[in-house]
């Protein structure tokens, strides 16, 4: 004889599963939760290419940060309108989230310098070649676009209305890729390290339907971390108190990941933590903090500003390589360099002059970059790397006009984000422990 079942019991052993099996924001906002941040050249992402040499990566890696790192105009900071002009998908970092009811999971490059969340969606119109399926909204219970007159629509940067007053977004990047689509609010899921996901209900979102350019194949879009109102940071909101952090892994450890916590899993306490205030500019997008100095060995080094200005002149950026000083001083902080290294130089790449014999030991300066009530006293692993199995190079280079604190210097610290107290936090962190 077949079962007979009760459909409103079936419906609430269903709902229990879900309620257990994922972790809801009144509970992530009590315990935090931390999720897999992943290298794009790890052995766990889909963009790892098992034919290059670590010095191919290098040199790739090189490439992207130069070519993100200029699109950095002295205007993007000065004006609204300009602040997509950024290479957002040369990112070094991928999440893994799912979008929808039910879950649809996608891969997406987590960027500190942008804001929306988006993905290629069906129809697609014009679309980027991408291996994996493209999101279709229609199979979503909780899809929703947002109409022109919400306040979702009206503060973001590069909206329009379509003739059936819904929202529209178009995001142009620097060279000439875009994406362009609806805005709307659905389930976000994020992949928590406890293996019980994370449900953000009605989040803003993008659903790209016309996309093009140099975007990666093995990717489907972006995952917004900046300080902007539709960041998924800002989206979090009081659920995490405004608390974000990471610990990024040096680039030794390539078949390991790095974590990205949230709420209280985020906050970086102990000994030897360093805080400097976050400092406010035109744009919300950015996290700039004040630069004083750099010190190698003792010859401290002021750094007379840039932006055009003394505070918040230096953007801290996860996504960008190298870190960028304006060439006076970039010249000013070699020369110290250079004076207190014995050893053979030789010729690097292209852009990176202080490069050595990586074949003989020699001692590496200390170096310390003082920021604003923080002291942050850098290893050899963030000043020097292997660019070849033969050369060794400076992290850092010059550009013009401006300044930022790129992702080699940031390796094996814990770095802490508050933005209610507006202050980033460093720790010296052995990551592939944290």
């Amino acid at each position: 004889m077949a079962a007979i079942v009760n459909p409103t019991s079936l419906f609430s052993l269903v709902f229990a599963i879900l309620v257990l099996s994922c972790l809801c924001l009144v509970e992530a906002q009590k315990r935090g939760f931390s999720v897999e941040l992943i290298h794009r050249d790890s052995l766990k992402s889909p963009l790892y290419n098992p034919l290059e040499t670590t010095s191919d990566r290098v040199n790739k890696a090189l490439r992207r940060s130069f070519s993100r790192v200029h699109h950095f105009k002295s205007t993007s900071v000065s004006t609204k309108e300009t602040e997509a002009d950024i290479i957002a998908y040369t990112g070094e970092y991928l999440m893994k989230i799912s979008i929808g009811t039910p879950a649809f999971d996608i891969v997406a490059i987590a960027d500190t310098g942008s804001d929306l969340i988006w993905t290629q969606c069906k129809p697609c119109n014009q679309c980027f070649k991408q291996d994996a399926p493209l999101f279709d909204p229609s199979r979503s219970s909780t899809y929703k676009t947002i109409s022109c007159s919400a306040s979702q629509c009206e503060n973001l940067l590069g909206s329009s209305c379509s003739s059936n007053n819904s929202c529209q977004y178009s995001v142009y990047y620097g060279d000439k890729s875009f994406s362009k689509g609806d805005v709307a609010a659905d389930t976000l899921t994020l992949a928590s390290t406890t293996g019980r996901p994370v449900a953000v209900p009605k989040t803003v979102i993008g659903c790209g339907h016309n996309n093009d350019g140099t975007f990666d194949e093995n990717t489907s879009g972006i995952v917004g971390l900046g300080g902007g109102e539709v960041s998924l940071i800002s989206q979090l909101g009081t659920s995490i108190a405004g608390k974000f952090s990471y610990c990024l892994l040096p680039i030794s450890k390539a078949g390991e990941s790095s974590k990205m916590n949230f709420g209280s899993n985020a906050i970086v306490s102990g000994a030897g933590v360093v805080s400097t205030p976050l400092t406010k500019r035109a744009i919300d997008t950015f996290y700039f903090l004040t630069l004083e100095a750099v010190s190698v060995g003792s010859n401290r080094i002021k750094f007379a500003g840039s932006f055009g200005s003394n505070n918040g002149n230096i953007i801290i950026d996860s996504g960008t390589t190298l870190t960028f000083f304006p060439e006076d001083f970039y010249s000013e902080l070699e020369s110290a360099v250079s004076s207190q290294i014995n050893a053979t130089r030789v010729d690097g790449l292209e852009d990176l002059s202080l490069c050595y014999d990586a074949q003989s030991d020699f001692a590496i300066p200390d170096i310390t970059v003082h920021f604003t009530d923080a002291d942050v006293k850098l290893q050899p692993l963030n000043t020097f790397f292997l660019v070849s199995d033969s050369v060794t190079c400076f992290t850092f280079s010059p550009i013009q006009n401006f300044a930022i604190y790129g992702n080699l210097a940031q390796m094996n610290f814990l770095v802490g984000y508050d933005t209610v107290k507006q202050t980033v936090s460093f720790k010296p962190t052995d990551c592939s422990k944290n």
